[in-house]
């Protein structure tokens, strides 16, 4: 009897192990995602950076030239929405931490329904009001409306990496297309923009200066122009929306249990985390840079008014092409190289485009050349954000949901950059004498110009690399923390059945 009770217990013990394998093969199976999940989730960041992209290279001249607004009122709208966009960013996360669980999940609602009011506002912020004394209000209110509710949309959709699966290694693949798909947003955003745009290109006529009796050129924008903004805004919003809806229809979202307040020490004193955002707060605010002042730069500095948008499409189209390659580097020879390298690469080429001579050829390959950079730049920040919330798992294990946090604090701090970088780079054209509409501008505008689109991004990126330096997650750490991770949702299949075996028991 006794070994009959023996052989018994052993027969258990090995179901009881057969069945921790079943149970943790399954769970591995359902970490895995199709082709199918990973292009609807990637699908979902093409609105932030087709907007993003339009709104970054286009809305200033646009604020100058068509709108016709002062520069330094120019500034005051272009600072205070990236300001407050910034300040929606931690709002907005603890308000999404907080919200019910629903059977769609806690972020996919937020996105759903930010998404309507998103593309009116967006299409509002291109049109010109008939109100001359309302312009800046105009433009000020919706600029902020459209950038809250589409902090609504991205901070819920970047706290979604961690939710799509627990597995790094199918989150690295997701975010690799993620990235591809934004870079393709960046072309859709310049493309759609860029070629409407462009076909309304106005005359330039010399106006007569009794005072100075002097020759001033302008350019005379008609309705055509306005109209063409209008048609490219809707565009946009339309594709707006079809991303929407195949991102919400087409991903899966696991629950998890989250808190907001508890977490936000803990998270803002996890050191890998402060170098991480400390870093890209610099290298961002370079590129950003580049972007809000690239497309006056070709303008006017270049000369090439009636190119700028193809030379854009271009940069745009590189970066895209790109992409693949930064994901096969990194894998191959770590993130903290790929930083290095692919930061850096774009250096040569923000000189070269300043101190080169005027030639259409030569600017054409130095942007697709900065381009490569540029994908460094859009791919590493996103790939890198997991492992920082994988490290904060694997020191505190007992402290859970905390992923909206480190997403919405870093987008906080570089869109905060952002509104500086924008309303210092614009105010800065104004002490330099811009003159709205002109054809040409003063010496001391295209001295500016050269300084916002070469050495101060030079600058920035240069101080980002060096604190990069101190970033203590390499390869190593990575999949020793990987390993620890696996560790810990085992035993938690363990205590789990043990824990259900007790139950049945008693």
């Amino acid at each position: 009897t006794y070994a009959k009770r023996v052989n018994t217990y052993a027969k258990g013990v090995k179901t009881y192990a057969k069945g921790v394998k079943t149970y943790a093969k399954g769970r591995e199976q359902c970490d895995r995602l199709s082709i199918c999940n990973k292009l609807c989730y990637a699908v979902g960041g093409a609105p932030y950076q087709i907007t993003g992209c339009a709104l970054g290279f286009f809305l200033q001249i646009y604020l100058l030239d068509v709108a016709q607004l002062d520069p330094f009122y120019a500034s005051i709208i272009l600072f205070v929405g990236r300001a407050w966009d910034a300040v929606t960013d931690p709002i907005i996360g603890f308000m999404v931490s907080r919200s019910p669980w629903t059977r769609f999940g806690r972020m996919l609602p937020w996105i759903l329904f930010s998404t309507p009011l998103a593309v009116v506002s967006y299409f509002l912020i291109w049109y010109v009001p008939v109100i001359e004394n309302g312009k800046v209000i105009w433009y000020l209110v919706f600029y902020c409306l459209f950038q809250t509710l589409q902090t609504c949309f991205h901070v819920p959709y970047s706290a979604l990496t961690m939710f799509i699966s627990e597995d790094q290694k199918e989150r690295d693949s997701a975010t690799a297309y993620r990235m591809t798909v934004e870079v393709l947003g960046t072309v859709i955003g310049t493309a759609v923009q860029g070629q409407i745009v462009g076909m309304a290109n106005p005359p330039c006529i010399p106006l007569t200066n009794t005072d100075r009796f002097t020759h001033i050129y302008i350019y005379i924008y008609t309705h055509d122009k306005k109209t063409a903004y209008m048609i490219a805004s809707g565009a946009i919003c339309s594709i707006y929306v079809l991303c929407a809806v195949v991102l919400f229809f087409g991903v899966k979202e696991k629950k998890e249990l989250m808190s907001f307040w508890q977490g936000i020490g803990l998270v803002m004193g996890h050191g890998p985390y402060v170098r991480l955002v400390m870093g890209f707060l610099f290298t961002s605010l370079a590129f950003m840079l580049l972007e809000g002042n690239f497309a006056l730069f070709c303008c006017y500095t270049l000369g090439f008014r009636n190119d700028f948008q193809n030379i854009l499409l271009v940069i745009m189209l590189a970066a895209m092409l790109t992409i693949p390659f930064w994901q096969w580097f990194l894998t191959k020879f770590g993130k903290k190289n790929a930083v290095y390298i692919g930061t850096s690469s774009v250096i040569p080429f923000m000189i070269l485009v300043v101190c080169v001579k005027s030639n259409l050829i030569i600017t054409y390959m130095v942007s697709f050349a900065a381009g490569v950079g540029v994908a460094a730049a859009f791919l590493l920040p996103w790939s890198m954000l997991p492992d920082v919330v994988d490290d904060f798992q694997v020191q505190n294990p007992d402290s859970r949901g905390h992923e909206a946090i480190f997403y919405s604090f870093y987008v906080f701090f570089t869109k905060f950059a952002s509104g500086i970088s924008l309303g210092i780079s614009t105010l800065s054209l104004d002490f330099a004498g811009y003159m709205t509409r002109g054809c040409t501008q003063p010496e001391n505008v295209d001295i500016t110009l050269k300084v916002l689109v070469s050495a101060a991004p030079i600058g920035l990126i240069l101080i980002g690399l060096v604190l990069f330096r101190s970033y203590p997650i390499d390869e190593e750490r990575r999949q020793c923390n990987r390993k620890l991770l696996q560790e810990q949702r085992e035993n938690e299949v363990d205590s789990e059945t043990d824990s259900t075996e007790l139950t049945n028991m008693v």
